[in-house]
């Protein structure tokens, strides 16, 4: 009589071995998924010392941050920031998931730049605090503070991109207001450094405008108001920039490098 070969006296028990390792592994593979972070940093962003402005020159509140692109992603899509904060950069094109509403949000809200860096390319004013006990009070206070946007007059909240309060831990400083490549780094909440800061800068570096810009008149001659050209869409056609090389930063209204408190 032929002596069975091991496979077939063992088969059963290494068919069900087999089984239990692929299982652990699909398992390993779906936790590692559902537990990855939304987002990843390459580096928590703290700009380069600026010398002071010369003597008479005009404010520049905030620093320039290198623009990462504009590029549209896939809803869910795993984006790594070369800055963190990011004022630029990948993010998503979707109903709900980016732009996302403009409001206070709280801490244990699940809130990810993928979803606001779209209301950063439309034009809108975005205020982060990085710890959970910030000073919600005077973040509301600000919100219900912030005007109608400088250039096409959106009224804050609703259908505007802005303005956009949330809680982002990946940052240098307890706060700061981000538009479109600039970031104003902050302690408190410095509602009329924030409010300058937006009235200076919202609306004028953004890739993707909403409004048709007013133009130049001769001197003397009134002024024309911005005409809305769309209102804030969440389902644009996706737009694709190469990122540019790092601009130079610009004068500080706050201290260059605020350590993390």
């Amino acid at each position: 009589m032929t002596q069975a070969s091991f496979f077939e006296r063992y088969r059963r028990l290494l068919v069900a071995a087999a089984i239990v390792a692929v299982v652990a592994v699909v398992g390993a593979g779906l936790v590692s998924s559902a537990t990855r972070a939304a987002y990843e940093c390459s580096s928590v962003w703290v700009p380069d010392p600026t010398p002071a402005p010369a003597e008479g020159a005009s404010a520049q509140p905030g620093y320039v941050q290198p623009d990462m692109g504009h590029v549209h992603v896939a809803t869910g899509t795993q984006i790594k920031y070369t800055y963190c904060p990011p004022a630029s950069g990948r993010h998503f094109n979707a109903t709900g998931v980016g732009p996302i509403r403009a409001q206070l949000y709280g801490p244990e809200d699940a809130v990810v730049p993928e979803g606001w860096i779209h209301n950063l390319e439309h034009g809108a004013l975005v205020v982060l605090y990085r710890d959970p006990t910030a000073d919600q009070t005077a973040l509301k206070a600000l919100f219900d503070a912030v005007p109608n946007s400088p250039v096409c007059g959106f009224e804050p909240g609703g259908q505007s991109p802005g303005p956009l309060v949330a809680r982002f831990a990946d940052m240098a400083w307890p706060y700061a207001a981000l538009v479109w490549d600039r970031v104003l780094p902050l302690e408190t909440v410095d509602q009329q450094a924030i409010l300058d800061f937006y009235a200076m800068f919202g609306e004028k570096t953004n890739p993707e405008m909403l409004c048709t810009p007013p133009s130049a008149q001769p001197s003397g001659a009134p002024s024309s108001s911005a005409t809305p050209s769309a209102v804030p869409s969440t389902s644009a056609a996706p737009s694709v920039a190469a990122p540019s090389a790092p601009s130079e930063s610009v004068s500080p209204s706050a201290p260059a490098s605020a350590s993390p408190s």
